[in-house]
């Protein structure tokens, strides 16, 4: 589930594509170090202290040179419009922070620094799984430590499955198939929220599609193309079939007491939101099992979607160590001495450490004891499955964020039946089209 609307980019969509056409791997206005003595590099974060503070007392008990200053940001906007006031100024240019936005949008604006050189030596080590790379780039350079991807799977509620002897659904015609079933007794298979049209989006990246290409100084839109009417296809099943839930994300106790009610049976999650549900559901503890994530009926191998809107620990232009901190970056998100240095003792939980191929000896922090009752044993296996899987093949555009609040649009008549997934697809390609080329940007489509 896609959590968060896009953070909107300041700069208008033409300095992004301007910024890739022009991204070649030159200076990018910080100064690498050759500072004789230790440099600190400041982090910026709004996350707790309690998860923060001993990850950087750990580096900087292991590290001589370098040291890591943490930086409390309030949230997430208040961290970005920092940002831009940072590099705006050029003082005072913190060296790591904590990204709220997609990266290609963050360096149209001319935030981030270009730190290929540092980090792809890392890279090719084999330091990061593959799928946590392609984020934090923009034209082919990096701009930030990659940070990973929660692993994306489902969960059932395995007793009310059990009470109307419908099998676990494998594909998304088995959830189709279910629904229908389901829908008998009252009972929802799945829930999509009209404001949140991340189902589709996932969908489509599961499918192996993207809506954007960038074919040199060009950019290739399509949303009509065969993966993503695949996607669009099982959305409409869901909608036309009567099968789905509507209930909001924007009342979280609401939303969580349904799901706690029994009325609707399947979750695609993540891992990040298990311990949620342990501590809030009331009546349904135990009753959920973890399974693999439904894939499409012709699927020719097994995949999930790792693309994550607000992954990688930024950059910044102007940050002045431009060395260390891509070294202190990469400890921080693949060392296992940062991993242990993260656990909490009050949730008894590692942060997930989506960054590296094998995560294997955290998974269990990562599920919490009662939710999966006698299934949990086989929530470890699913997991990595789905880490192991994982692929991104998402391509961000110059201007994604205004293209996905009009999808928003879009997907609020979609599921109230008042559109369907193909007429919203086709508007949505002539409007980035001609969204792109008002803001006299080269494209396709």
């Amino acid at each position: 589930m896609n959590r968060k609307k896009v953070v909107l980019a300041s700069a208008t969509a033409m300095a992004l594509s301007a910024a890739l056409v022009a991204c070649g791997g030159g200076s990018e206005g910080g100064t690498d170090s050759s500072a004789n003595g230790p440099v600190t590099i400041k982090w910026w974060t709004w996350d707790e202290a309690k998860s923060t503070e001993p990850v950087a007392a750990k580096f900087n008990a292991t590290h001589k040179n370098v040291k890591i200053q943490v930086v409390k940001q309030v949230d997430n906007p208040g961290a970005m419009a920092n940002l831009r006031n940072a590099v705006a100024s050029g003082k005072d240019v913190p060296c790591l922070v904590k990204n709220g936005a997609e990266v290609p949008g963050l360096v149209g604006e001319g935030l981030l620094a270009d730190i290929t050189q540092y980090l792809e030596p890392y890279v090719k080590q084999g330091l990061f799984i593959p799928a946590s790379v392609p984020a934090i780039q923009a034209g082919g350079r990096d701009y930030a430590i990659p940070t990973g991807f929660n692993p994306s799977f489902m969960v059932i509620n395995r007793k009310v499955y059990d009470q109307y002897g419908i099998k676990p659904p494998k594909t998304w015609d088995d959830v189709i198939a279910a629904g229908k079933e389901f829908k008998k007794h009252g009972i929802y298979v799945m829930n999509l929220a009209g404001e949140d049209p991340s189902t589709l989006v996932n969908l489509v990246q599961q499918a192996g599609g993207s809506w954007y290409k960038q074919d040199g100084d060009k950019w290739k839109v399509d949303f009509l193309s065969p993966e993503s009417l695949k996607a669009g296809n099982i959305v409409q099943q869901l909608v036309d079939n009567g099968i789905v839930a509507n209930q909001t994300y924007t009342d979280r106790p609401a939303l969580i007491s349904y799901f706690d009610s029994g009325k609707m049976v399947s979750l695609p999650t993540q891992t990040w939101q298990l311990a949620k549900y342990e501590l809030n559901y009331k009546k349904t503890l135990g009753d959920w099992e973890p399974i693999d994530l439904p894939q499409f009926s012709d699927a020719t191998s097994f995949t999930t979607q790792a693309h994550n809107a607000n992954t990688g620990m930024l950059v910044p232009k102007g940050c002045a160590h431009l060395k260390e901190a891509t070294e202190a970056g990469v400890w921080l998100n693949t060392s296992k001495d940062a991993i242990d240095a993260s656990y909490q003792k009050d949730t008894k939980q590692y942060t997930w450490p989506g960054a590296i191929p094998d995560p294997s000896p955290w998974v269990d922090s990562a599920v919490p004891p009662k939710l999966f009752g006698p299934y949990r044993p086989e929530a470890k296996t699913v997991i990595l499955k789905a880490v192991a899987s994982a692929k991104d093949s998402w391509v961000v555009g110059p201007n994604y964020t205004g293209v996905f609040a009009e999808l928003q649009d879009q997907w609020a008549k979609i599921v109230t039946k008042k559109i369907t997934v193909r007429q919203a697809l086709e508007h949505m390609q002539t409007y980035t089209v001609a969204d792109l080329k008002s803001k006299h940007i080269n494209v396709e489509g």
